[in-house]
C-alpha cells in the first residue's frame, strides 16, 4: 500500500504550486485562517460582531464577511480589526 502524502494530494487535486488554481487555493486558505484567528479573538474577549464593526466604524456585516471570507479586504482592514481586538500581526515575506 503507497502511502500519499498531503503536498501530493494537493498537488494532485487543486494543482502543482505556482498554477493559478493552487495559487487561489493557497490565497483562499490563508484569508479563511485569518477570518477564523479574528472570530476566535473577539470570542475570546467576549465581543460580539457589533462592537467590533463599532470599535472599527464599520458595519457589523463587514466583520462577518471579514470572519467568514466572503469578500476581498485590504490587509489595512485587518490590521485594524486585530489592533481593535489587542492583537498583532506578524508578517513574512520570503523571495522564491
Amino acid at each position: 500500500m503507497k502511502l500519499t502524502t498531503i503536498d501530493e494530494l494537493t498537488d494532485e487535486i487543486i494543482g502543482k504550486k505556482g498554477s493559478p488554481e493552487r495559487n487561489t487555493f493557497e490565497y483562499d486558505l490563508k484569508m479563511d485562517i485569518i477570518g477564523t484567528i479574528i472570530k476566535e479573538t473577539r470570542l475570546k474577549q467576549k465581543m460580539s460582531q457589533a462592537d467590533l464593526a463599532s470599535k472599527l466604524g464599520v458595519q457589523k456585516a463587514q466583520i462577518s464577511k471579514l470572519e467568514n471570507n466572503t469578500k476581498d479586504f485590504r490587509i489595512g482592514t485587518i490590521i485594524k480589526a486585530l489592533d481593535a481586538l489587542g492583537a498583532s500581526l506578524k508578517l513574512s515575506v520570503s523571495v522564491r
